[in-house]
């Protein structure tokens, strides 16, 4: 039954509010981060601002596009994003150049209108294609069994494999670890048996352990025969013992360890900052806020993303279609990875990877591709609202 509630009855006002605090955090912090000296005469307040702006068309244009049309396009759309970072491979690299590396990888497309890095955009575009991989399976796999299980396991295993190694060969560890745990995350909602999960999950937690054993004591053989850069085993290093590495990869730890410990309480205040950090305004755009706002301004934003989790989640066990509740529980995922990832490795609970913190973070790639990720849960809520009216809408 169609619901005619009008746009401003059906759009998500608080999905919205949320992500606008986000942009006021955003700018705020960006603002106090450049003036460190370390970035020239750059305005990166205005360049994050049309980022944003940008941003907010990609989500208008998206969900004006009802979720039935995303689930057509899922596998285009998974090949688009696989033809772009093959396509990077063959970029010519060097200063100035299309692909020219950025810190040791050649992730990035250097355009004349800034640098974009495909990456971002392929973590939703997996999404859509493993969720309707999953939904196309559970309508032809009516009767669950250990083997359909199997079967279904193998199909996002083979659709996480090719975008899993194009990435690696970059190589971008911090990408591929958000395509793990998109996938894990997946592989759960989607029913399979937990005879099946937890064998995986506790030979993934083996392996993860193995490698660190093998980054300290077998660095040749990770080199040699599976092709780990000789500069990741400094990250590993660095997060065990930062101190032994303070003039190498465990500068970075250090002064942020520093910048949020000096913050105390209640923080130095607006651009009262005393400890430089290198990228304040990227992937260490957390110890910026650590320092001039204290504990209490960074348990706002860590609360904020506690807030959009939950919303989120909500949104996701209203949904009615299969497709769309795999979508969400995705980007979730993605979100949720980013956060944990970004703030650990500020205060070294996990090792430094290079993954910017959602909304807040300067970057265009990254915040076009969340854009792209939180327009498909708009237009899943707001064209939800148009054919699936029920009293638990009022509450989202």
């Amino acid at each position: 039954m169609e619901n005619n509630r009008n746009f401003a009855e059906r759009f998500d006002w608080k999905l919205a509010t949320i992500l606008v605090l986000f942009l006021i955090i955003s700018l705020v912090a960006i603002s106090s981060a450049q003036t460190s000296g370390q970035y020239g005469n750059v305005n990166f307040v205005l360049k994050q601002l049309q980022w944003y702006i940008i941003g907010a068309a990609i989500i208008a244009v998206v969900m004006y596009f009802e979720p039935e049309q995303y689930k057509k396009l899922s596998w285009y759309l998974y090949g688009f994003g696989i033809f772009l970072l093959v396509l990077l491979i063959f970029m010519p690299e060097g200063p100035g150049q299309i692909g020219e590396p950025k810190n040791g990888a050649k992730s990035w497309y250097n355009l004349p209108f800034g640098s974009i890095q495909p990456s971002e955009f392929m973590k939703t575009f997996y999404i859509l294609a493993a969720a309707k991989l999953i939904s196309t399976h559970h309508e032809k796999y009516t009767v669950k069994t250990i083997k359909t299980d199997l079967i279904l396991l193998g199909k996002i295993g083979l659709t996480l494999l090719v975008p899993l190694a194009l990435i690696m060969q970059q190589p971008d560890l911090g990408s591929s670890l958000v395509f793990i745990a998109i996938t894990a995350a997946l592989v759960v909602v989607a029913g399979i048996s937990w005879k099946i999960i937890i064998p995986i999950f506790a030979g993934g937690v083996v392996l993860a352990g193995s490698i660190i054993w093998m980054a300290l004591y077998m660095q040749d053989f990770l080199e040699k025969h599976l092709g780990v850069k000789s500069y990741q085993f400094g990250r590993i290093y660095s997060w065990l013992d930062p101190y032994s590495y303070s003039d190498q990869n465990g500068y970075h730890l250090i002064t942020s360890l520093n910048a949020i410990g000096s913050g105390e309480i209640l923080g130095k205040g607006y651009m009262n900052r005393e400890v430089y950090v290198p990228e304040n305004h990227t992937d260490f755009i957390f110890s910026v806020i650590g320092e001039e706002w204290g504990f209490i301004g960074a348990s706002f934003v860590i609360c904020l993303y506690f807030l959009l989790i939950y919303h989120l989640t909500r949104i996701t066990l209203t949904l009615k279609d299969p497709f769309c509740t795999y979508v969400c529980a995705g980007i979730i995922a993605m979100i949720t990875f980013h956060v944990f990832e970004n703030i650990g490795m500020t205060i070294q609970l996990l090792p430094i990877t290079g993954i910017p913190l959602p909304f807040i973070s300067y970057g265009g790639s990254s915040l076009m591709g969340n854009a792209l990720a939180i327009g498909l849960v708009f237009s899943m809520k707001y064209h939800y609202r148009k054919y699936m009216f029920s009293a638990r809408d009022d509450d989202l």
